[in-house]
């Protein structure tokens, strides 16, 4: 086998359509508006509807990506699925959007990596068709966190949200992903995580009495250490592209809290113009944030083909990481 080019052929997200506001959040818990904007950047985010499932939300981003990839869905031989809030804790959600997009056979695994897995499974598919192993691969990031979330806990709560964002990477005549990089740090792993319901801390009365099959997280600390490694990150990826930060014509950061991004816009000195943000709409969507951010600015015209764009993500595991796409 030969070493193969790999390029994103399409692109495709999908958002619910119910919308919940930080003036409707007031009316459920002890927050405001100016509380939230303040401290995340956040006006209002996007949550699924009871019956709607993450597999649900990941299948209406896939099928965006493939009709705009130009191909059909039987054309695609792998499915990798980022997400932490999965349909269930197995089986694995891609094989629930498989089931869903009518493709019995091809293989189909998930990929826990929190935030940054749309880097992580970015990384992996480049490797897999480089190595000629795959030709069109399905990569779906999709998070239903509604449907886990203590409502009543405003230092989370606020922050995360539903929704999916997908992209069909294949074999082409150019590279379409220039460089990536990953990293972890499991050591930290304590200062952001859903403690009960593995195999730690099985779900019990007990348990879900105490709050503990809740997300949990320590946002100071989260901040501190998102800061630092995700321009560590992209410093990481524009050595190996040979390129100055300069030169990217867009940056899509995880979009966690508008205060981390400005943070990180502020040390590479960045024009506001070439930093997407879309968080004061949608909230966190952990795995998806980035790709619904491709996939809605290449849909505004505001990120076109053949644009240079730098991402990077920081979450729970901790893990982080970055890459350089040629759109």
């Amino acid at each position: 086998m030969g070493i193969y080019n790999c390029s994103l052929l399409g692109y495709g997200y999908y958002v619910p359509e119910t919308i919940l506001t930080n003036a409707q959040l007031e009316t459920m818990m002890d927050t405001s508006d100016e509380w939230i904007v303040s401290r995340t950047g956040i006006k209002e985010r996007r949550i699924a509807a009871r019956e709607q499932t993450a597999s649900d939300l990941g299948a209406l981003a896939a099928r965006k990506a493939i009709a705009a990839a130009g191909i059909q869905a039987a054309d695609l031989d792998l499915i990798i699925t980022a997400t932490i809030t999965g349909d269930y804790i197995w089986p694995a959600t891609a094989c629930r959007i498989q089931d869903k997009l009518g493709l019995h056979g091809i293989p189909a695994f998930d990929i826990s990596a929190a935030c940054t897995g749309f880097i992580y499974g970015l990384n992996m598919a480049r490797g897999l068709i480089a190595s000629g192993s795959y030709k069109n691969i399905l990569l779906v990031c999709t998070e239903k966190f509604s449907a886990g979330l203590n409502w009543q806990d405003r230092n989370v709560s606020v922050l995360f949200a539903d929704g999916a964002g997908a992209v069909v990477l294949g074999r082409s005549a150019d590279e379409g992903v220039l460089a990536s990089a990953l990293f972890a740090d499991g050591s930290k792993s304590d200062l952001l995580l859903q403690p009960g319901g593995g195999s730690c801390k099985p779900i019990s009365a007990e348990l879900v009495a105490s709050g503990q099959h809740y997300l949990q997280m320590n946002g100071k600390e989260v901040y501190m250490h998102a800061v630092s490694k995700m321009p560590q990150a992209l410093d990481a990826v524009l050595s190996q592209a040979g390129l100055a930060v300069e030169q990217l014509d867009h940056l899509v950061f995880h979009q966690a809290n508008l205060r981390i991004i400005q943070a990180i816009v502020q040390r590479y000195r960045l024009p506001a113009d070439k930093v997407v943000v879309n968080l004061d709409r949608y909230g966190n969507t952990s795995a998806a944030t980035i790709p619904i951010a491709l996939a809605e600015s290449l849909e505004s015209r505001r990120i076109k083909r053949g644009d240079l764009v730098g991402v990077a993500a920081f979450g729970g595991g901790f893990t982080w990481g970055a890459a350089i796409i040629r759109i």
